[in-house]
């Protein structure tokens, strides 16, 4: 019995980590796509297809952007949305619920932000370069675990939980960069308005309003007055998601009886040929879909149903619209040589795994946590040179960081050579540590 609650508990995060596995492949193979066609003969029109201007609205009453702006400001804030639920849940009864199950992944995402950005600025000390600080100091969650999931049984679960609770910690200091340091100009009366609609998400929230139409709504008008407040309109997801109800509607006990109570009238009805039910017996089968809906968590529910639209859907097209840069044989030397590429490739390649693992060891020594339970220290230093694929997050604060067309090449180049080097190399550096473990 104690077996089968553990694998009761530990099931949601195979899930997640199948999905973001799975979800890797299929990023890489839009990145790849995107690589073809930016240095193809169709190089233009790929560049003028995400230039693209779309209004959503009305004639007099509306917002215009590109294709490109609609996407880094607008679907990613679904993105981020996700993000949300996925801090709140581990903050609240995941790897981040205690200070010391939380201690090692924060310790560890901290000199995983730290390191990168203090090597970026040693080598870019001067502006315009040195706003790309932020580049290096994020992880790639889906690419990240895709690694892990090539090693199979080969490395213990608790090593790939941590790096997703460190990953999760990345992502929230990344959203805390954003929003202190790369926003435009602030109008404070959009920026009120965005205080108005958090205000009534947090009540409803409060008074445990759970239907999702709720903070669809509230969640839109709040996204719309972050675009125009000069805050990046996608920190409107992770607020959102932070609202998000994370108790049920129903007891745990309440359910069971309900629905006990329910299959015991089903029991009753005589079967009928056809696929169809009576209209008694499909009103029996309604309410123990609606009982089964009402025992789960709002947040639990969200995170399930929407994680597949990011992974399969925002994350690939994100990927399509950003990753192609379009370079020749002979810039391609000095786009390599350049201080913001080389900059964003130590951050992640050295910055990465030299922070995650010395914080981690510095949280170890002081007794402030543990390592997790069969892992090692060689382990560790694996997830920390996985930890330098920045790839989405390190892509996407490229696009706030930089104005200039070339420094963006400069470093997008960066965080590609950087992110497919961390990769093999972890998983080089794993998979010789799980054929050769310590006795």
């Amino acid at each position: 019995m104690p077996f089968l609650k553990l694998a009761a508990l530990l099931r949601p995060f195979e899930d997640f980590f199948k999905k973001q596995a799975s979800g890797g492949l299929v990023l890489l193979a839009t990145t790849a796509l995107a690589l073809i066609l930016a240095n193809s003969p169709l190089r233009d029109l790929y560049h003028h297809f995400w230039e693209t201007k779309l209004t959503i609205g009305f004639d007099n009453f509306g917002l215009t952007r590109s294709l490109h702006h609609w996407i880094n400001e607008g679907l990613m804030a679904v993105f981020f949305f996700v993000v949300g639920l996925e801090i709140k849940r581990e903050f609240i009864a995941g790897e981040l619920s205690g200070p010391r199950k939380a201690a090692l992944p924060i310790a560890a995402a901290l000199g995983g932000m730290l390191i990168p950005a203090l090597l970026f600025i040693l080598i870019n000390p001067a502006p315009p370069a040195s706003a790309g600080w932020g580049i290096p100091m994020a992880t790639d969650i889906a690419f990240a675990l895709g690694i892990l999931a090539l090693l199979g049984n080969r490395i213990p679960r608790s090593l790939a939980i941590f790096l997703t609770a460190l990953a999760i910690v990345d992502d929230l200091g990344a959203v805390v960069v954003i929003a202190l340091f790369y926003t435009g100009d602030i109008s404070l009366a959009a920026l009120g308005f965005a205080a108005l609609c958090l205000t009534i998400l947090v009540a409803g929230n409060r008074l445990d309003v759970q239907h999702p139409n709720f903070y669809a709504l509230i969640g839109l008008l709040l996204w719309v007055a972050l675009l125009q407040s000069g805050l990046h309109a996608s920190i409107a997801g992770v607020l959102i998601g932070a609202t998000i109800p994370v108790r049920s509607r129903h007891r745990e006990h309440d359910f069971i009886d309900r629905a006990e109570r329910l299959l015991d009238r089903l029991r009753l009805f005589r079967p009928v040929p056809g696929p169809f039910h009576d209209d008694e017996k499909l009103g029996t089968l309604l309410a123990l879909e609606h009982a089964c809906h009402d025992a789960m968590s709002p947040l639990q529910r969200m995170e399930h149903e929407m994680n597949p639209w990011v992974i399969y859907g925002v994350m690939p097209v994100f990927a399509l619209a950003n990753a192609g840069i379009s370079l020749d044989s002979g810039q391609l030397l000095n786009t390599f040589s350049s201080p913001v590429a080389l900059g964003v490739a130590v951050g992640l390649l050295l910055g990465k795994p030299l922070g995650i693992f010395i914080f981690s060891w510095l949280a170890v020594r002081l007794n402030l946590c543990d390592l997790p339970g069969g892992c090692q220290w060689t382990g560790i230093l694996g997830v920390g040179i996985l930890g330098g694929i920045g790839f989405t997050m390190s892509m996407f604060i490229t696009n706030l960081a930089y104005p200039l067309p070339q420094l963006i090449t400069d470093a997008k180049v960066g965080i590609f050579s950087a992110s497919l080097l961390a990769g093999l190399l972890g998983y080089a550096l794993l998979s010789h540590h799980t054929r050769h473990p310590r006795p």
